[in-house]
Protein backbone atom coordinates (compact mmCIF):
# COMPACT_ATOMS: atom_id res chain seq x y z
CA UNK A 1 0.00 0.00 0.00
CA UNK A 2 3.11 2.91 0.61
CA UNK A 3 4.63 1.49 -2.51
CA UNK A 4 1.87 3.24 -4.47
CA UNK A 5 1.12 5.86 -2.24
CA UNK A 6 -2.50 4.89 -1.21
CA UNK A 7 -3.39 4.38 -4.73
CA UNK A 8 -7.31 3.58 -4.96
CA UNK A 9 -7.20 1.37 -7.90
CA UNK A 10 -3.81 0.18 -8.32
CA UNK A 11 -2.93 -2.24 -11.48
CA UNK A 12 -1.79 -5.71 -11.01
CA UNK A 13 1.23 -6.49 -13.16
CA UNK A 14 3.10 -10.34 -13.12
CA UNK A 15 6.23 -10.87 -14.58
CA UNK A 16 9.84 -10.17 -13.68
CA UNK A 17 12.86 -7.59 -14.61
CA UNK A 18 16.66 -8.90 -14.83
CA UNK A 19 19.79 -6.33 -15.10
CA UNK A 20 22.49 -7.86 -16.50
CA UNK A 21 26.08 -6.42 -16.99
CA UNK A 22 26.14 -5.26 -20.44
CA UNK A 23 29.81 -6.53 -20.89
CA UNK A 24 29.59 -10.04 -19.29
CA UNK A 25 26.21 -11.11 -19.35
CA UNK A 26 26.29 -11.23 -15.34
CA UNK A 27 22.99 -11.12 -13.96
CA UNK A 28 23.33 -8.20 -11.35
CA UNK A 29 20.34 -8.13 -10.23
CA UNK A 30 16.62 -10.06 -10.62
CA UNK A 31 13.04 -9.26 -9.45
CA UNK A 32 10.18 -11.76 -10.17
CA UNK A 33 6.25 -11.32 -8.64
CA UNK A 34 6.58 -15.16 -7.81
CA UNK A 35 8.32 -14.16 -4.61
CA UNK A 36 5.50 -12.21 -3.46
CA UNK A 37 2.67 -13.07 -0.95
CA UNK A 38 0.24 -12.92 -3.89
CA UNK A 39 2.51 -13.28 -6.87
CA UNK A 40 1.80 -9.92 -7.85
CA UNK A 41 3.01 -5.91 -8.60
CA UNK A 42 1.00 -3.24 -7.89
CA UNK A 43 1.65 -0.06 -9.30
CA UNK A 44 -0.24 3.38 -9.46
CA UNK A 45 -2.77 3.80 -11.62
CA UNK A 46 -1.76 7.65 -12.27
CA UNK A 47 -5.75 8.49 -12.86
CA UNK A 48 -5.25 12.39 -12.75
CA UNK A 49 -8.99 12.88 -11.35
CA UNK A 50 -9.32 13.59 -7.31
CA UNK A 51 -12.89 11.24 -7.33
CA UNK A 52 -11.64 8.51 -8.78
CA UNK A 53 -8.39 8.63 -7.11
CA UNK A 54 -7.01 10.96 -4.16
CA UNK A 55 -3.46 10.20 -3.80
CA UNK A 56 -2.87 10.04 -8.16
CA UNK A 57 -4.50 12.97 -8.49
CA UNK A 58 -2.43 14.94 -6.03
CA UNK A 59 0.83 13.49 -7.47
CA UNK A 60 -0.62 14.44 -10.91
CA UNK A 61 -1.31 18.00 -9.26
CA UNK A 62 2.67 18.35 -8.11
CA UNK A 63 3.47 17.84 -11.81
CA UNK A 64 1.36 19.80 -12.95
CA UNK A 65 2.63 22.52 -10.84
CA UNK A 66 6.61 22.07 -11.49
CA UNK A 67 5.47 22.06 -15.36
CA UNK A 68 3.51 24.86 -15.32
CA UNK A 69 5.75 27.05 -13.00
CA UNK A 70 9.32 25.93 -14.51
CA UNK A 71 7.42 27.48 -17.41
CA UNK A 72 7.06 31.25 -15.40
CA UNK A 73 10.31 30.80 -13.42
CA UNK A 74 12.71 28.93 -14.85
CA UNK A 75 14.07 25.23 -13.80
CA UNK A 76 13.57 21.98 -15.37
CA UNK A 77 15.86 23.27 -18.44
CA UNK A 78 14.11 26.43 -18.54
CA UNK A 79 16.33 29.37 -17.93
CA UNK A 80 15.14 31.71 -15.07
CA UNK A 81 15.29 34.33 -17.57
CA UNK A 82 11.53 33.44 -18.64
CA UNK A 83 10.14 35.46 -15.85
CA UNK A 84 11.43 38.66 -17.00
CA UNK A 85 10.15 37.66 -20.81
CA UNK A 86 6.13 39.03 -21.86
CA UNK A 87 3.96 36.69 -20.24
CA UNK A 88 -0.11 36.47 -19.56
CA UNK A 89 -2.50 34.67 -17.21
CA UNK A 90 -5.40 34.59 -20.11
CA UNK A 91 -8.89 33.71 -19.24
CA UNK A 92 -10.86 32.80 -22.47
CA UNK A 93 -14.60 32.08 -21.97
CA UNK A 94 -17.68 30.22 -23.98
CA UNK A 95 -20.30 32.93 -25.12
CA UNK A 96 -23.70 33.20 -23.89
CA UNK A 97 -25.78 30.51 -24.86
CA UNK A 98 -29.29 31.71 -22.58
CA UNK A 99 -29.78 33.49 -19.58
CA UNK A 100 -28.48 31.61 -16.28
CA UNK A 101 -28.82 31.82 -12.47
CA UNK A 102 -25.94 34.11 -11.41
CA UNK A 103 -24.96 34.63 -7.36
CA UNK A 104 -24.22 38.70 -5.96
CA UNK A 105 -26.43 41.06 -4.80
CA UNK A 106 -29.23 40.21 -7.17
CA UNK A 107 -29.60 37.50 -9.52
CA UNK A 108 -30.97 39.16 -12.67
CA UNK A 109 -33.33 42.34 -11.74
CA UNK A 110 -35.68 43.63 -14.34
CA UNK A 111 -37.95 46.47 -13.51
CA UNK A 112 -40.17 45.35 -16.47
CA UNK A 113 -40.73 42.21 -16.15
CA UNK A 114 -41.79 40.12 -18.63
CA UNK A 115 -41.78 36.30 -19.71
CA UNK A 116 -39.89 34.70 -22.61
CA UNK A 117 -41.85 32.69 -24.85
CA UNK A 118 -42.45 29.65 -22.63
CA UNK A 119 -44.33 31.77 -20.07
CA UNK A 120 -41.61 31.90 -17.90
CA UNK A 121 -40.20 35.14 -16.11
CA UNK A 122 -36.84 36.95 -17.77
CA UNK A 123 -35.49 37.86 -14.54
CA UNK A 124 -34.64 37.08 -11.30
CA UNK A 125 -34.89 38.98 -8.53
CA UNK A 126 -33.69 37.00 -5.87
CA UNK A 127 -30.30 36.86 -3.98
CA UNK A 128 -28.68 33.14 -4.98
CA UNK A 129 -25.47 32.13 -2.15
CA UNK A 130 -22.75 31.10 -3.98
CA UNK A 131 -23.38 27.03 -3.70
CA UNK A 132 -26.85 27.72 -4.32
CA UNK A 133 -27.69 24.53 -6.81
CA UNK A 134 -29.69 26.91 -8.71
CA UNK A 135 -26.79 29.13 -10.02
CA UNK A 136 -25.55 28.33 -13.69
CA UNK A 137 -29.07 26.87 -14.24
CA UNK A 138 -31.29 28.50 -16.99
CA UNK A 139 -33.77 30.53 -16.51
CA UNK A 140 -35.54 28.61 -19.14
CA UNK A 141 -34.47 25.21 -20.11
CA UNK A 142 -36.73 25.39 -23.08
CA UNK A 143 -35.01 29.08 -24.46
CA UNK A 144 -31.73 27.95 -23.76
CA UNK A 145 -29.25 27.19 -26.53
CA UNK A 146 -28.38 23.38 -25.70
CA UNK A 147 -27.28 22.89 -29.37
CA UNK A 148 -24.94 25.56 -29.81
CA UNK A 149 -23.41 24.63 -26.35
CA UNK A 150 -22.89 21.48 -27.20
CA UNK A 151 -21.51 22.38 -30.59
CA UNK A 152 -19.20 24.83 -29.20
CA UNK A 153 -17.67 21.92 -27.09
CA UNK A 154 -16.97 19.82 -29.30
CA UNK A 155 -15.13 22.57 -31.29
CA UNK A 156 -13.42 24.31 -28.20
CA UNK A 157 -9.72 22.80 -29.22
CA UNK A 158 -10.06 23.92 -32.93
CA UNK A 159 -10.89 27.37 -31.85
CA UNK A 160 -7.70 27.23 -29.33
CA UNK A 161 -5.54 26.39 -32.42
CA UNK A 162 -6.98 29.52 -34.04
CA UNK A 163 -6.68 31.72 -31.72
CA UNK A 164 -2.74 30.90 -31.28
CA UNK A 165 -2.20 30.88 -34.74
CA UNK A 166 -4.35 34.31 -34.91
CA UNK A 167 -2.24 35.66 -32.37
CA UNK A 168 1.03 35.29 -33.79
CA UNK A 169 -0.47 37.08 -37.38
CA UNK A 170 -1.40 39.77 -35.44
CA UNK A 171 1.78 39.92 -33.51
CA UNK A 172 3.79 39.79 -36.78
CA UNK A 173 1.30 42.43 -38.85
CA UNK A 174 1.40 44.82 -36.14
CA UNK A 175 5.63 44.73 -35.98
CA UNK A 176 5.53 44.98 -40.05
CA UNK A 177 6.86 41.22 -40.15
CA UNK A 178 5.53 39.09 -42.91
CA UNK A 179 3.44 36.52 -41.29
CA UNK A 180 5.05 33.19 -42.45
CA UNK A 181 8.25 34.35 -41.41
CA UNK A 182 6.88 35.33 -37.61
CA UNK A 183 9.01 32.20 -36.48
CA UNK A 184 11.90 33.39 -37.37
CA UNK A 185 12.00 36.61 -34.60
CA UNK A 186 9.77 35.00 -31.62
CA UNK A 187 8.00 32.01 -30.94
CA UNK A 188 4.79 32.01 -28.60
CA UNK A 189 4.58 29.25 -25.78
CA UNK A 190 1.99 28.57 -23.89
CA UNK A 191 0.44 25.83 -21.42
CA UNK A 192 -3.83 26.03 -21.12
CA UNK A 193 -6.36 23.79 -18.63
CA UNK A 194 -9.88 23.73 -19.25
CA UNK A 195 -12.49 24.07 -16.56
CA UNK A 196 -16.22 23.60 -16.35
CA UNK A 197 -18.32 26.74 -15.19
CA UNK A 198 -21.20 26.31 -13.16
CA UNK A 199 -23.48 26.76 -15.85
CA UNK A 200 -21.52 23.27 -17.45
CA UNK A 201 -19.27 25.51 -20.36
CA UNK A 202 -15.95 25.04 -20.33
CA UNK A 203 -13.70 27.94 -20.07
CA UNK A 204 -9.93 28.15 -20.46
CA UNK A 205 -7.10 29.63 -18.27
CA UNK A 206 -3.84 30.01 -19.86
CA UNK A 207 -0.18 30.89 -19.31
CA UNK A 208 1.21 32.84 -22.22
CA UNK A 209 4.88 33.56 -23.29
CA UNK A 210 6.82 35.21 -25.80
CA UNK A 211 10.25 33.90 -26.75
CA UNK A 212 12.79 34.49 -28.88
CA UNK A 213 13.49 32.75 -32.07
CA UNK A 214 14.77 29.62 -30.24
CA UNK A 215 11.60 29.17 -27.93
CA UNK A 216 12.89 28.80 -24.03
CA UNK A 217 16.68 29.19 -24.54
CA UNK A 218 16.54 32.58 -26.28
CA UNK A 219 15.51 35.93 -24.95
CA UNK A 220 12.74 37.75 -27.69
CA UNK A 221 13.63 41.15 -30.30
CA UNK A 222 13.38 44.28 -28.68
CA UNK A 223 9.54 44.88 -30.13
CA UNK A 224 8.16 41.82 -28.40
CA UNK A 225 6.57 43.51 -24.86
CA UNK A 226 3.87 42.37 -22.41
CA UNK A 227 1.57 45.32 -24.14
CA UNK A 228 1.85 44.18 -27.70
CA UNK A 229 1.10 40.79 -26.73
CA UNK A 230 -2.09 41.10 -24.59
CA UNK A 231 -3.33 43.39 -27.13
CA UNK A 232 -3.10 40.52 -29.58
CA UNK A 233 -4.76 38.36 -27.08
CA UNK A 234 -7.58 41.04 -26.86
CA UNK A 235 -8.05 41.01 -30.49
CA UNK A 236 -7.58 37.68 -31.61
CA UNK A 237 -9.77 36.28 -29.06
CA UNK A 238 -12.74 38.97 -30.62
CA UNK A 239 -12.28 38.03 -33.94
CA UNK A 240 -11.66 34.28 -34.16
CA UNK A 241 -14.33 32.03 -34.95
CA UNK A 242 -14.71 28.42 -36.26
CA UNK A 243 -18.06 26.99 -38.79
CA UNK A 244 -19.49 24.00 -37.24
CA UNK A 245 -20.60 21.05 -40.42
CA UNK A 246 -23.53 21.95 -42.31
CA UNK A 247 -26.59 20.03 -41.14
CA UNK A 248 -30.06 20.28 -42.51
CA UNK A 249 -31.80 20.51 -38.75
CA UNK A 250 -28.83 22.63 -36.94
CA UNK A 251 -27.43 24.98 -40.12
CA UNK A 252 -24.01 25.99 -40.20
CA UNK A 253 -23.05 27.64 -36.56
CA UNK A 254 -19.96 30.45 -36.43
CA UNK A 255 -18.46 29.79 -32.99
CA UNK A 256 -17.07 32.30 -31.10
CA UNK A 257 -15.14 33.37 -27.73
CA UNK A 258 -17.50 34.28 -25.07
CA UNK A 259 -17.10 38.51 -24.81
CA UNK A 260 -15.40 38.19 -21.18
CA UNK A 261 -11.63 37.87 -21.84
CA UNK A 262 -9.33 38.55 -19.36
CA UNK A 263 -5.44 39.01 -19.78
CA UNK A 264 -3.38 39.84 -17.17
CA UNK A 265 0.32 40.48 -17.20
CA UNK A 266 1.96 38.33 -15.00
CA UNK A 267 3.99 39.73 -12.00
CA UNK A 268 8.10 40.57 -12.06
CA UNK A 269 8.20 42.98 -9.43
CA UNK A 270 5.29 44.22 -7.51
CA UNK A 271 2.27 43.75 -10.34
CA UNK A 272 0.22 41.04 -11.33
CA UNK A 273 -0.60 37.67 -9.80
CA UNK A 274 1.83 35.84 -8.45
CA UNK A 275 3.66 32.74 -10.23
CA UNK A 276 3.59 30.32 -7.69
CA UNK A 277 -0.66 31.32 -7.03
CA UNK A 278 -0.60 30.70 -11.08
CA UNK A 279 0.76 27.59 -11.00
CA UNK A 280 -1.19 26.26 -7.82
CA UNK A 281 -4.25 27.48 -9.61
CA UNK A 282 -3.50 25.40 -13.08
CA UNK A 283 -2.50 22.39 -11.14
CA UNK A 284 -6.20 22.70 -8.83
CA UNK A 285 -8.55 22.24 -11.82
CA UNK A 286 -6.62 19.67 -13.74
CA UNK A 287 -7.42 17.12 -10.86
CA UNK A 288 -11.05 18.02 -10.94
CA UNK A 289 -13.08 15.50 -12.61
CA UNK A 290 -16.84 16.66 -14.72
CA UNK A 291 -17.89 15.04 -11.73
CA UNK A 292 -16.65 17.30 -8.83
CA UNK A 293 -17.81 20.33 -10.97
CA UNK A 294 -21.10 18.79 -11.64
CA UNK A 295 -21.13 19.32 -15.34
CA UNK A 296 -20.88 15.88 -16.48
CA UNK A 297 -19.42 12.10 -14.83
CA UNK A 298 -15.88 10.86 -15.03
CA UNK A 299 -17.38 7.68 -16.88
CA UNK A 300 -18.84 7.08 -20.57
CA UNK A 301 -22.15 7.04 -21.21
CA UNK A 302 -23.07 4.25 -23.52
CA UNK A 303 -26.96 4.48 -23.90
CA UNK A 304 -29.67 6.90 -23.45
CA UNK A 305 -30.81 4.99 -20.50
CA UNK A 306 -27.40 5.91 -19.17
CA UNK A 307 -28.28 9.80 -19.37
CA UNK A 308 -31.38 9.30 -17.71
CA UNK A 309 -29.95 7.39 -14.52
CA UNK A 310 -26.88 9.88 -14.55
CA UNK A 311 -26.37 11.79 -10.83
CA UNK A 312 -26.59 15.14 -12.72
CA UNK A 313 -28.85 18.34 -13.00
CA UNK A 314 -31.40 18.57 -15.42
CA UNK A 315 -29.61 21.15 -16.96
CA UNK A 316 -27.06 18.90 -17.76
CA UNK A 317 -28.74 16.04 -18.34
CA UNK A 318 -30.24 18.26 -21.46
CA UNK A 319 -26.97 18.81 -22.62
CA UNK A 320 -26.12 14.91 -22.25
CA UNK A 321 -29.41 14.52 -24.16
CA UNK A 322 -28.02 17.20 -26.85
CA UNK A 323 -25.05 15.43 -27.31
CA UNK A 324 -26.86 11.71 -27.94
CA UNK A 325 -29.16 13.52 -30.37
CA UNK A 326 -26.84 15.28 -32.81
CA UNK A 327 -24.30 12.46 -32.24
CA UNK A 328 -26.74 10.36 -34.37
CA UNK A 329 -26.72 12.53 -37.21
CA UNK A 330 -23.99 11.54 -39.94
CA UNK A 331 -22.40 15.14 -40.47
CA UNK A 332 -21.51 15.50 -36.66
CA UNK A 333 -20.11 12.08 -36.73
CA UNK A 334 -16.21 13.27 -36.91
CA UNK A 335 -17.36 14.96 -33.27
CA UNK A 336 -18.00 11.58 -31.51
CA UNK A 337 -20.60 12.96 -29.72
CA UNK A 338 -22.12 10.24 -28.24
CA UNK A 339 -18.60 9.21 -27.49
CA UNK A 340 -18.25 11.87 -25.55
CA UNK A 341 -22.03 12.38 -23.51
CA UNK A 342 -20.43 12.23 -20.25
CA UNK A 343 -18.09 15.71 -20.96
CA UNK A 344 -21.28 17.09 -22.75
CA UNK A 345 -19.41 17.25 -26.02
CA UNK A 346 -15.80 18.23 -25.06
CA UNK A 347 -13.32 16.04 -26.04
CA UNK A 348 -9.87 17.95 -25.44
CA UNK A 349 -7.46 17.32 -23.22
CA UNK A 350 -7.31 18.97 -19.62
CA UNK A 351 -3.99 20.55 -20.23
CA UNK A 352 -2.00 21.36 -23.40
CA UNK A 353 1.17 22.96 -23.93
CA UNK A 354 3.33 24.11 -26.57
CA UNK A 355 6.45 21.55 -26.97
CA UNK A 356 8.96 24.59 -25.77
CA UNK A 357 6.94 25.96 -22.91
CA UNK A 358 8.44 23.72 -20.09
CA UNK A 359 9.18 20.13 -18.81
CA UNK A 360 7.20 17.16 -19.63
CA UNK A 361 4.91 14.72 -17.82
CA UNK A 362 7.37 11.88 -18.95
CA UNK A 363 10.30 13.69 -17.41
CA UNK A 364 8.69 14.68 -14.60
CA UNK A 365 8.16 11.40 -13.27
CA UNK A 366 11.73 10.15 -15.09
CA UNK A 367 13.44 12.39 -12.34
CA UNK A 368 11.04 11.56 -9.58
CA UNK A 369 11.92 7.47 -10.72
CA UNK A 370 15.70 9.06 -10.48
CA UNK A 371 15.21 10.22 -7.24
CA UNK A 372 13.87 7.41 -5.87
CA UNK A 373 16.59 5.08 -7.10
CA UNK A 374 14.41 3.60 -9.77
CA UNK A 375 16.61 3.83 -13.12
CA UNK A 376 19.33 1.69 -14.91
CA UNK A 377 22.69 1.92 -14.25
CA UNK A 378 24.92 2.70 -17.33
CA UNK A 379 26.56 -0.29 -19.01
CA UNK A 380 23.38 -2.19 -18.18
CA UNK A 381 20.96 -3.95 -19.87
CA UNK A 382 17.39 -4.95 -18.57
CA UNK A 383 15.02 -7.55 -19.66
CA UNK A 384 11.08 -6.76 -18.83
CA UNK A 385 8.57 -8.97 -18.61
CA UNK A 386 5.83 -7.93 -17.56
CA UNK A 387 1.46 -9.02 -18.11
CA UNK A 388 -1.74 -7.16 -16.83
CA UNK A 389 -3.35 -9.75 -14.29
CA UNK A 390 -5.89 -7.33 -12.79
CA UNK A 391 -7.07 -4.09 -11.04
CA UNK A 392 -8.33 -2.51 -8.04
CA UNK A 393 -8.45 -3.40 -3.94
CA UNK A 394 -10.55 -6.05 -1.92
CA UNK A 395 -12.85 -4.33 0.35
CA UNK A 396 -10.39 -4.22 3.54
CA UNK A 397 -7.40 -3.80 1.39
CA UNK A 398 -9.51 -0.54 0.14
CA UNK A 399 -9.97 1.12 3.78
CA UNK A 400 -6.14 0.84 4.21
CA UNK A 401 -5.41 2.61 1.04
CA UNK A 402 -7.27 5.85 2.13
CA UNK A 403 -5.44 5.80 5.42
CA UNK A 404 -2.20 5.51 3.83
CA UNK A 405 -3.34 8.16 1.36
CA UNK A 406 -4.80 10.20 3.87
CA UNK A 407 -1.52 9.91 6.08
CA UNK A 408 0.87 10.56 3.07
CA UNK A 409 -1.24 13.89 2.66
CA UNK A 410 -0.96 14.66 6.29
CA UNK A 411 2.72 14.91 6.37
CA UNK A 412 2.89 16.67 2.80
CA UNK A 413 0.55 19.56 4.61
CA UNK A 414 2.99 19.44 8.06
CA UNK A 415 6.70 19.75 5.53
CA UNK A 416 4.57 22.55 3.73
CA UNK A 417 3.67 24.21 6.99
CA UNK A 418 7.51 23.92 8.47
CA UNK A 419 8.68 25.22 4.83
CA UNK A 420 6.18 28.06 5.35
CA UNK A 421 7.22 29.33 8.75
CA UNK A 422 9.53 32.14 9.00
CA UNK A 423 12.67 31.49 10.40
Amino acid sequence: MTATGGCAHPVHLSGSTTTLDGTTGEILHHYDTRTEPCERLLVRCRNRRATICPACSRLHAGDTFHLVRAGLLGGKNVPATVRQRPRLFVTLTAPSFGPVHRSGEACRPRRDGGTCPHGRSLGCGAVHAPDSPVIGQPLCIDCYDYTGHVLWHAHASKLWDRFVIDVRRRLASSVGLVQSRFADHARLSFARVAEYQKRAAVHVHAVVRLDGPNEADDEPPAWATTELLAGAVRASARRVLVHTPYSAAVGELALRWGAQVDARPLRTNDDGPDDDAVAAYVAKYVTKGASETGAGTDYPLTTWDDIESAPVSEHVRNLMRACWRLGGLPEYEPLRLREWTHTLGYRGHILTKSRAYSTTYAALRAERAHHMGHVDAPDTITERHWRYVGSGHTPGAALIAVGVAEDIAANREIARGQREVPR
